[in-house]
């Protein structure tokens, strides 16, 4: 048996620059950018574009204009008023790259300068020599794009490319079918739902378990678990690993790995686990929250946002703790912590999200302490 030296972690399905990433080649650079700039065009109110292209203008041309990096800067960040620019020496690498183009539902690359997991091949006569040479780059091509209607594929490609007689070919002209090529992989790729019910709190101010309190005649955690299984893919229960030698036995749990980290701690093990999901977060302490509430959140759910959230009806700002949150959040709440923060309220407030107002505020209420059961039983009947 081969001897690891690091245990093995669930890698999110990434390529060089972002989960959804398309390689355009097999034509010349005008062409390429032409159709990216008609998919910008027709993308960009939806869903947020990245593209990669190469410029090998010298620094210091016309072009480029004066830069510190001339002057021995190794980064320059320059506001541009209508858009932002960030210069840097050094040729980044995927693990650069990624981060940078975290948040985008699609990247569009030049296929002619850069490699991407996903390809779409373009015929064109006059390249075809150049094609040829870039075989080993043509992984999973999912389109093939013809120049002209009297044209087929060529046959290297039929010879090279698996599963040659399933990949679509459309027309360069025909844009709409191309576009509609593209939302149907981006819907296909909808990362799936999976719900997380947080019962590893101490539970201090309470003075017991909170996640055991009965409001609804069962363990206010087995409630939760419930409603989010109406919604979602697959529930967990998330608690600290003390808690689940025991719990093992009677609930599908997960251990936190992230420790001493609360919420934040919880999440994190979550995408650690299953970082191509999205996790429906809530706490345990929440004996108002309804299936209602639940639906809506998931009816208004926006995947190009790093979360959808509800609106806290005290503070106005997003509650976390009854979000859904996307696998784009993973590397954002890494750097976060990496930068000595572990509220994932402060990463709510401070990244692009989706916040939308309960229909029903009293769902958000949560329960610490004994005074507030006392206030949720009376709204319930119970008293």
């Amino acid at each position: 048996m081969k001897h690891k030296k690091h245990d093995d972690i669930a890698k999110p399905s990434l390529g060089n620059f972002g989960r959804n990433e398309w390689a355009i080649l097999g034509t010349d650079c005008g062409a390429i950018k032409g159709l990216a700039k008609q998919l910008c065009d027709a993308f960009s109110t939806q869903w947020k574009i990245g593209y990669v292209d190469a410029d090998h203008k010298e620094v210091g041309s016309s072009s480029v204009g004066s830069s510190q990096l001339e002057n021995g800067a190794m980064l320059e960040f320059t506001d541009k008023i209508e858009y932002n620019r960030l210069d840097f020496k050094g040729k980044p690498t995927q693990w650069q790259f990624r981060p940078l183009f975290n948040e985008m539902d699609i990247v569009l690359v030049n296929g002619n300068h850069f490699e991407a997991k996903k390809q779409v091949v373009v015929i064109d006569p006059k390249k075809a020599d150049s094609l040829h040479r870039k075989l080993d780059r043509l992984t999973d091509v999912q389109l093939i794009l013809l120049t002209d209607p009297a044209m087929q594929p060529f046959d290297f490609l039929k010879e090279n490319l698996k599963h040659f007689d399933k990949i679509p070919v459309l027309q360069l002209a025909d844009f709409q079918a191309i576009q509609s090529f593209f939302v149907k992989g981006l819907k296909h790729v909808l990362p799936p739902l999976n719900g997380l019910v947080l019962a590893g709190g101490k539970s201090r101010r309470m003075g017991t378990d909170k996640s055991v309190l009965q409001y609804h005649d069962k363990p206010q955690r087995d409630v939760m678990i419930e409603l989010l299984e109406k919604v979602c893919h697959k529930t967990k229960l998330s608690c600290r690993p003390e808690q689940a030698g025991e719990l093992v036995y009677t609930h599908d749990v997960l251990p936190d790995t992230f420790l001493g980290l609360g919420p934040m701690g919880a999440l994190l093990s979550a995408f650690r686990q299953q970082p191509d999901s999205a996790w429906l977060v809530v706490a345990c302490d929440l004996p108002l929250l309804d299936e209602a509430a639940l639906r809506h959140l998931v009816s208004h759910r926006n995947p190009s946002a790093i979360a959808t959230a509800y609106r806290s009806p005290e503070s106005g700002f997003p509650e976390p703790l009854v979000a859904i949150w996307e696998p784009r959040s993973y590397p954002i709440l890494l750097q976060f912590l990496a930068q000595g923060y572990s509220c994932p309220r402060k990463v709510l407030i401070n990244s692009p999200v989706q916040v939308l107002d309960a229909p029903n505020p009293d769902v958000l209420m949560n329960v610490n302490t004994p005074d507030e059961v006392d206030v949720v039983l009376k709204k319930l009947g119970v008293f």
